[in-house]
């Protein structure tokens, strides 16, 4: 049986190096002893340089979709391939929000291919509705996303299902686990049409929605997500560490 995968994305957090050096020691210690999951931090780009113990994959939040050039500020797949990264998130919904279109979306998703990066592909709506419009707009993120991607580079994707409502402090409400499901099956059917049946079956889709230790042995069961995109319990160690554990014992 795969691995389940646990991605910690910490955003822009925390404040300074030597935090995130002693959050990354104490995850990388505490994850050792759970071999069943397969972990990631996905750190800011300002720690990408940081070094990270071998129980751990490095990830980034982001990448530009240029080589290299004029563009001040951004930073390149091979860039953050050369500093370690294994995984990269890319759609992110805060990225999204910041003016990330699904044209831009897809010239990330091939820059990570060309890269060698892991592109997760951060797909999910921001609202429910009664007629399931929602679904038609998670179908579009992900058919654009997937756009002009070769089959060995759609074998390589990683999907994260968040639904942007049921995120934060403010969110109006969690998605149930039984709904996960019903997400799960339907990301696979779309990402069928564009890459096969056999690669859906392969495609790893993951849950990312205000998880806590206490709801991501759910998702997991329930849900049969293949691991889970974690935000801000991924800034506290041993609240993150549970939820590793929880994806270490699932079946």
């Amino acid at each position: 049986m795969a691995k389940k995968l646990v991605i910690g994305n910490w955003k822009m957090n925390p404040s300074g190096v030597a935090q995130a050096v002693r959050l990354i020691r104490a995850i990388g210690k505490g994850v050792r002893r759970y071999k069943k999951a397969e972990v990631a931090v996905a750190l800011p780009h300002a720690f990408l340089h940081l070094k990270l113990p071998s129980s751990l994959r490095k990830g980034a939040q982001d990448l530009f979709y240029g080589k290299g050039g004029a563009f001040t500020g951004e930073v390149s797949g091979g860039m953050v391939k050369n500093l370690g990264a294994r995984y990269v998130l890319v759609g992110h919904s805060e990225r999204r929000a910041l003016g990330d279109t699904e044209e831009i979306v897809n010239r990330k998703m091939r820059a990570a291919i060309a890269a060698g990066l892991v592109p997760v592909l951060c797909v999910g709506e921001t609202a429910r509705d009664g007629e399931s419009h929602y679904l038609h707009r998670v179908k579009e993120e992900l058919k654009s996303a997937l756009k002009r991607l070769s089959r060995a580079a759609l074998a390589r994707v990683v999907v994260a299902y968040e639904p942007v409502w049921a995120i934060g402090e403010k969110a109006k409400g969690a998605l149930p686990p039984e709904e996960a499901l019903h997400m799960n099956l339907f990301i696979r059917k779309a990402f069928s049409d564009v890459a096969g049946e056999q690669a859906a079956r392969k495609l790893k889709v993951l849950y990312g929605g205000s998880v806590t230790p206490a709801n991501a042995g759910a998702f997991l069961a329930e849900g049969k997500m293949d691991g889970i995109l974690v935000g801000r319990e991924s800034l506290d160690s041993k609240r993150f560490l549970a939820i590793v554990r929880a994806a270490h014992l699932a079946r």
